[in-house]
């Protein structure tokens, strides 16, 4: 299965990844979650549809391709995610806001720079 052709899990509103949660047109990326291996929108779509308590991604795991840019079904990196504003393939922007909560997807490295850009 190509990453076109990726399920998104949990309630998604568009094809661009967007949900219920977050909409705005920078709400464009779906997280592949440590605890089971599936991408969801965010953080609310898991807890309500995965049956599941979610699980950060250990920092130790960073080159985990756990990202899709909705926008062209690009699969970051963690790592290479977290130091982006911008899908590296097609220029779409991510949401910064996003950061605010990036604790409920990837635990904190050493040297990873507080509140920089990350996880939707």
């Amino acid at each position: 299965m190509g990453t076109a052709d990726v399920e998104i899990k949990g309630r998604p509103v568009d094809a661009q990844t967007r949900c219920v949660h977050y909409r705005t047109d920078l709400d464009v990326v779906a997280i592949r979650f440590a605890c089971c291996g599936e991408y969801y929108p965010c953080h609310l779509c898991h807890e309500e549809t995965a049956g599941h308590p979610a699980r950060p991604w250990p920092s130790a795991e960073q080159d985990a391709r756990a990202v899709l840019c909705g926008v062209c079904r690009h699969e970051l990196a963690i790592r290479e995610y977290l130091g982006v504003t911008a899908c590296p393939r097609c220029a779409a922007s991510f949401n910064p806001r996003c950061a605010l909560h990036a604790d409920l997807y990837f635990e904190a490295s050493p040297d990873r720079t507080h509140g920089r850009r990350l996880g939707a």
